[in-house]
């Protein structure tokens, strides 16, 4: 799906973080505050460590829903999740998110104490649908 620029602008920003929501066994639905890019094809690159909730339920379920918020103005994305398994992309997607919301060296320190450690999946969120406020 293309993205407007005044969308594509408010995701790009630095500053702000995404709430994942995925869909527990029960149906219920569980939120996850998370670090992402947006990349230039209009997908969303996220990462998280193997075995928490939301890997457990992408794995059962990969539609998902995303809202971004800034005040009153808020982009909310639904679209499906693929599961990308290699150790390598993932670790490598780990810093440089790591990166972009905590800079180089506070990324170097996060990835030799704690992603090197993890087994690291990433996720890519297609984007089907977009909401907006205020944009």
């Amino acid at each position: 799906m293309a993205l407007s620029d005044a969308v594509r602008d408010f995701l790009e920003d630095p500053k702000r973080f995404a709430v994942l929501a995925t869909v527990n066994p029960n149906g219920l639905p569980q939120q996850t505050v998370m670090w992402y890019a947006l990349l230039d094809d209009n997908t969303i690159v996220m990462n998280t460590k193997r075995g928490r909730q939301k890997d457990r339920n992408l794995l059962r379920e990969p539609r998902a829903s995303l809202c971004i918020e800034d005040g009153l103005h808020f982009v909310t994305l639904t679209g499906t999740i693929a599961m990308i398994d290699d150790c390598a992309r993932a670790q490598a997607d780990i810093r440089a998110l790591a990166v972009k919301y905590d800079g180089e060296e506070s990324a170097e320190r996060q990835v030799a104490k704690q992603f090197s450690k993890e087994e690291r999946v990433t996720l890519l969120f297609s984007i089907e649908k977009v909401y907006t406020l205020g944009l």
